[in-house]
């Protein structure tokens, strides 16, 4: 796409975005995201084809972008690569992203918006705890590699130190509201930690602290 059409559709999604999550799905228009955009409506119809394609982009987008900025190229390991350091700046990076305002509000409409397009959750989804537990499997499988970690099951082991973090603060987020989801890096750091405590004991308990 030439660079001015590429302006245009950050514009749009950006419009996109504030409307979808400040009134809700139903009361966005097409109209009203050109209105803010600055982008022509019939300019957003060739681009998305329709307002629900537009959300289906914004909902790629913004956790593709999400997921990129913590799960991004391999971590290199070695012999004497720690296990807990490894993990806990992985896994901290993963909730402080995770309960970023918008991404729980995107997260929220989506929820809404389920029943009648679930390829919306199915994509929130696959680029959201599935990469995530897929990142988390392929560092332990390096660490089972190096003969630093004992886990029969990689992929199940990531899945259940993923929810054991995630969990809690993520339903605290989505149950009881946005405020709910504050935690400052100390908390991070202190919940990944004890997350950390539990899940390493059972993988070797040559790791206990």
């Amino acid at each position: 796409m030439r660079p001015s059409s590429v302006r245009k559709r950050e514009a749009a999604l950006v419009a996109a975005e504030r409307q979808f999550l400040t009134t809700g799905y139903e009361s966005v228009t097409m109209d009203s995201i050109a209105a803010e955009s600055g982008v022509a409506k019939q300019t957003l119809y060739s681009y998305f084809g329709s307002k629900r394609a537009l959300f289906l982009e914004l909902v790629l987008a913004r956790t593709v972008h999400a997921a990129d900025h913590v799960h991004g190229p391999p971590i290199v390991l070695d012999e004497r690569s720690d296990p807990r350091a490894v993990l806990g700046e992985l896994l901290e990076g993963q909730l402080r992203t995770v309960l970023d305002p918008t991404l729980l509000a995107l997260r929220r409409l989506v929820i809404a918006e389920a029943n009648r397009s679930p390829e919306l959750a199915a994509i929130l989804y696959e680029h959201g705890p599935e990469r995530a537990i897929r990142s988390i499997a392929q560092t332990l499988e390096r660490f089972i590699a190096l003969g630093i970690l004992r886990v029969a099951n990689p992929e199940l082991a990531a899945t259940q130190l993923n929810w054991l973090v995630m969990g809690e603060p993520i339903n605290r987020a989505m149950l009881l509201g946005p405020g709910s989801a504050e935690m400052s890096d100390d908390a991070i750091a202190a919940h990944v930690d004890r997350a950390l405590d539990t899940f390493l004991a059972a993988a070797d308990p040559s790791l206990r602290r």
